[in-house]
């Protein structure tokens, strides 16, 4: 069974095929960072623009590797969460194929997807787990139970992790894409040099906030004389501070399950502090083992639509291709759809 997979959530362009015989096949990924380098951030309307036109293009590379018409099982794409119009993009591309073709359709939900991405290149991973997704847009810890039942334990009440850390590249005048670049900034920092706050560690819920954090920073940098090492020092307290709350955080959820396996995945796990501390956290106080994705699959691609869609084969009502995007479509609600 092959399966192409579209993924046009936010503002990287992707197209996947996923065989579950063979594995992945082709992967083929535009990525919109210079487009939206100029504004700071990403323009949700120039992303959907962008999508529509480079979409057709992927399609066309994808074509010249396999026969779509006469290899491809079922389509699989991006529903949600997202921007609604590069959700729009992606959602009627693929249902207009699968229409022309007769090839079946899924939406799939993308924050699933993230979660999942991991068994791409570890077949071991087994339910259940904790799961940390840790992305621009979003901040969770999940119980997942088996595929397609999802627990929220806890969530981000302000901004999310990845989008903390943009916000932050931009006070130290670091450029768009800034969140790598901030870690690699961070890598330069003394450490303990300065000591930033851990906001809701101390609270009995798993939920997180940021926006405090934010705040102490962008003072600690207005109150500063700024040079290269000052901001690497404070780049290393911020990336400190947020890697503190999130395996503290994840920490409670394994202790309350007892689950000894933890997947951490969405573009904040190819942080590599992260990893390494989570390695540590997972062998020192569970005997357990933690996954993530290779780095190439930590942001947004196709290659985990297509995988998931795979996975959920059997949800395809064949007989109906109905265009349905979300932008707000939580992992815990799969089973409203």
């Amino acid at each position: 069974m092959k399966v192409l997979g579209i993924e046009t959530s936010c503002d990287d362009t992707g197209i996947a095929v996923y065989d579950v015989s063979r594995g992945l096949l082709i992967n083929e990924l535009y990525s919109q960072r210079k487009v939206h380098a100029h504004y700071g951030g990403i323009v949700p309307e120039l992303a959907s623009r962008v999508h529509a036109k480079k979409i057709t293009i992927l399609i066309d590379k994808v074509c010249k590797k396999i026969n779509i018409s006469n290899e491809i099982d079922l389509i699989a794409y991006t529903a949600g969460p997202g921007l609604v119009g590069s959700l729009l993009v992606g959602a009627t591309f693929a249902c207009s194929l699968g229409f022309s073709l007769n090839i079946p359709v899924l939406p799939v939900n993308h924050m699933e997807a993230h979660l999942l991405s991991p068994m791409l290149n570890y077949k071991s991973i087994k339910f259940p787990f904790i799961a940390l997704l840790v992305s621009g847009k979003h901040t969770q810890i999940i119980a997942a139970h088996h595929l397609g039942k999802y627990e929220i334990l806890g969530q981000s009440l302000d901004d999310a992790a990845g989008e903390a850390f943009d916000k932050v590249s931009k006070m130290l005048g670091l450029k768009y894409p800034t969140g790598r670049i901030l870690s690699d900034l961070a890598a330069r920092g003394i450490k303990d040099n300065l000591y930033f706050p851990r906001p809701m560690l101390n609270h009995s819920n798993l939920n997180f906030s940021f926006s405090g954090l934010k705040t102490f920073t962008f003072n600690t940098i207005k109150n500063s004389i700024l040079n290269m090492q000052k901001k690497a020092n404070i780049a290393k307290a911020f990336e400190d501070a947020v890697i503190d709350i999130l395996l503290i955080k994840t920490k409670k959820a394994l202790q309350k399950t007892g689950w000894k396996r933890l997947v951490i995945a969405g573009g904040v796990s190819a942080n590599n502090v992260l990893r390494k501390r989570s390695k540590i956290m997972m062998n020192k106080f569970f005997n357990g083992k933690v996954f993530y994705s290779k780095l190439k699959l930590c942001t947004d691609n196709a290659a985990m639509i297509a995988y998931l869609g795979s996975l959920r084969h059997k949800d395809v009502n064949s007989s109906l291709v109905e265009i349905f995007v979300d932008p707000k479509w939580s992992i815990d609600k799969l089973n409203l759809v």
